[in-house]
């Protein structure tokens, strides 16, 4: 791939795609605590951008319904759940025990709406699920969503609730096979443990491995049992460029689809793994991150676009934008337009920026190993494995409405997916506001130092 080559689709895949777009307006107010690099305002920032350059008229822009407690216990505990629901920074001295015990503190802490918060991202993921299930889009985007750490019953890394794991489970109602492909630069430890043993989904996470958050993702790392080869692993170190990252994931992706031929792709698009990023250390160009989106985007499978990390948020929210705009197949001007957090771009006001001249750690030779290996793997698989005939579980009864935007796609949605829960409660928000001034680039917090634990069996059964 050419540095700084045109990312969008040519050719046969020029055919613009049928877009929905998940956005809360809640969502950039809730506030991890002063100090921690995850900060959901880079999702309002990522809005303002799309409205700004008048990609939200292109779209299907819908209000997420929340997720409810049997939604999320489709995979996680009941009793973290419960947990989660209940919890609040005011009794949190008084549960000491299960803050412990379900890993919520320092990376994970509690803070006002909390559990508002995770049913707002999850029900965005799920709802892109419903969406594409239904046939009604081709592509649905939830960039809050895509917080793969999250276990059965417990937090990790900034995640609470695994709205990945919720929506392949959603999707796995219609589609034999779903494939799930993540470039955050975290391993997808919550989402590959979840579907370790089965072969109806696979899992291809491509990070940096060693001395690292979460300290899983081993290239040796393949599945057990049904799932045996059905986990991808793709390890990776300091500094990979735009070249170098394109010449693993294209022929090994190329394959996986070619092989595993899945029903729906779900793309993770953390954009940590960018050049500059406050907690990472690769070095990719947003246009180079959106190549991935380009190319997933060009076998013309449903496809869903998460979120994930992502901690210098101006370039955050430039790099789901542009990725918007890839999915859209609308080329960006790079002059940024002007908007309400304009200063966050300074002093380019541009879209993109330039990757630095650091070190790439990643020889030519070790690229080579790494991908002979995975494609050493995939050729060990039967064509498209088959799913015995079963009755079909019922939809998730997420309905999704309008969300009123200037400029919004306004078009009804006939084929709506499912009637509202009369019975069902919204709990009150309880959101403090957040100012935050644009990043200091010496900002030095980093989750690597999370040691990796111990699996906790009774809670990582995973998902056959």
């Amino acid at each position: 791939m050419e540095a700084g080559g045109n990312s969008l689709p040519s050719g046969t895949d020029g055919v613009k795609r049928k877009v929905s777009y998940f956005y809360d307006p809640e969502v950039g107010n809730y506030y991890y605590g002063q100090g921690h690099p995850m900060k959901p305002h880079r999702i309002r920032m990522t809005h303002a951008l799309l409205a700004h350059y008048g990609l939200l008229q292109h779209m299907h822009v819908l209000k997420p319904n929340p997720a409810r407690d049997k939604d999320l216990c489709r995979f996680h505990a009941d009793d973290y759940v419960g947990f989660l629901r209940s919890i609040t920074p005011e009794t949190q001295q008084e549960q000491l025990r299960q803050l412990k015990r379900f890993n919520v503190g320092e990376d994970c802490p509690v803070f006002d709406g909390l559990y508002s918060f995770c049913q707002t991202y999850a029900g965005g993921s799920v709802g892109g699920a419903v969406k594409l299930n239904h046939g009604h889009c081709d592509i649905a985007v939830n960039w809050a969503g895509g917080l793969h750490h999250a276990k059965k019953c417990e937090a990790s890394g900034f995640c609470y609730v695994n709205d990945i794991v919720l929506a392949i489970l959603e999707l796995l109602k219609v589609h034999e096979r779903v494939l799930y492909v993540d470039i955050d630069i975290h391993h997808g430890d919550g989402v590959e443990e979840a579907f370790y043993t089965t072969d109806r989904v696979m899992t291809v996470s491509f990070h940096k491995f060693g001395d690292y958050f979460p300290g899983t993702g081993d290239v040796r790392d393949i599945g057990y049992g049904k799932g045996k080869y059905y986990s991808l692993n793709v390890p990776l170190d300091d500094g990979i460029d735009d070249d170098s990252y394109q010449s693993l994931f294209k022929p090994i992706m190329g394959k996986v689809m070619e092989i595993f031929r899945p029903g729906a792709v779900v793309l993770q698009c953390g954009a940590d793994s960018l050049s500059g990023d406050r907690l990472g250390c690769f070095n990719l160009s947003i246009k180079g991150h959106a190549e991935c989106v380009k190319f997933m985007r060009s076998f013309n499978v449903p496809l869903l676009l998460l979120g994930g990390g992502g901690y210098t948020i101006r370039n955050v929210a430039r790099c789901w934008c542009y990725e918007t705009g890839v999915a859209l197949g609308i080329e960006l001007d790079d002059k940024m337009p002007q908007h309400e957090y304009y200063e966050y771009f300074g002093p380019d006001y541009t879209l993109h920026v330039a990757p630095s001249n650091m070190e790439n750690k990643n020889s030519r030779i070790l690229l080579e190993e790494i991908r002979s290996k995975l494609l050493d793997n995939l050729s060990r698989l039967q064509h498209a494995p088959s799913v015995q005939f079963q009755e079909r579980p019922p939809d998730t009864d997420l309905p999704q409405m309008d969300e009123d935007h200037d400029g919004e796609d306004e078009r009804s949605d006939p084929g709506s997916d499912i009637e509202v829960d009369e019975e069902r409660k919204p709990l009150p928000s309880r959101v403090k506001s957040e100012f935050v001034e644009p990043e200091a680039k010496d900002m030095d917090i980093v989750k690597e130092d999370a040691h990796s634990k111990e699996v906790d069996l009774k809670c990582s059964e995973p998902l056959a």
